[in-house]
């Protein structure tokens, strides 16, 4: 019973074999997938993944701009957005966040998209799917902002440290591992890994990027998630499918409940 809580498979790179590639994903367990709506504005992210959930009773969705296109956000598009947010498929706002490793957008534009999207989410009513790089402390600061009401997330992709990790959890946000925990020069992402409680911890592919080992290098797909949560399960000393039905229930408890 595996949940993918973060893919991107409505990109290009499936369009040669998106149904087998779905195919391969049920047959390895995967009962849920989340594709999130969101990337570049212009290659229209929001409406392929929208489409993807429709097709699909398995793939929900999310909205939102991230951090690399907050330069693009501008009322239009947050017309455009909110179009989309009260779809039945869509379960997440995201993935938002801040990113200051690229700057692909400057920081105070970055900041101020971040905390109008928290706004927008907590308007709905949905959690909030985070991505934060190379910008811990200022990402704490907007969650910490946004929680004087409280709002439920998940940090995707963690690549933290222990201590933000905590103070994230004691915000009430889940911490989401990809493929990249399993290189071999995680460790200091695997130590992260193997203290997060049970009850705040998940599981995604970040696909089509971060293939797990022992596919690294190659396209990600959601049927490779199974590799993450055998290599949490041994990281960790317990059981696979202890790891694989806690992510599954703690997604359903963050995206459904």
């Amino acid at each position: 019973m595996l949940v993918d809580s973060h893919c991107h498979i409505e990109m290009d790179d499936f369009d040669a074999d998106r149904p087998e590639m779905l195919k391969r994903a049920e047959s390895a367990g995967v009962v849920r997938i989340l594709c999130i709506g969101t990337g570049d504005w212009r290659t229209q992210s929001m409406h392929r993944a929208g489409n993807l959930a429709g097709l699909f009773d398995f793939i929900d969705t999310s909205v939102g701009i991230h951090p690399h296109d907050a330069a693009l956000y501008d009322p239009a598009v947050e017309r455009e957005i909110l179009k989309f947010a009260g779809g039945g498929k869509v379960v997440g706002w995201g993935e938002i966040g801040l990113d200051y490793h690229y700057n692909d957008a400057d920081r105070e534009t970055q900041l101020r998209v971040f905390r109008r999207q928290m706004d927008l989410a907590r308007e709905f009513e949905l959690p909030v799917i985070v991505h934060s790089r190379d910008a811990e402390e200022d990402t704490i600061r907007v969650l910490r902002e946004a929680n004087r009401r409280p709002l439920a997330g998940v940090m995707h992709c963690y690549g933290g440290s222990r201590e933000t990790a905590r103070r994230c959890i004691e915000l009430g946000f889940f911490i989401s591992f990809a493929g990249n925990v399993t290189f071999k020069k995680a460790t200091d992402l695997q130590e992260v890994a193997r203290d997060i409680p049970l009850d705040w911890l998940l599981i995604e592919t970040d696909a089509p990027y971060l293939s797990p080992v022992p596919l690294r290098g190659k396209r990600n797909e959601p049927a490779h998630v199974k590799h993450t949560a055998q290599f949490l399960a041994e990281l960790r000393s317990e059981p696979r499918e202890l790891i694989e039905e806690a992510t599954a229930r703690n997604y359903f408890r963050l995206f459904h409940e």
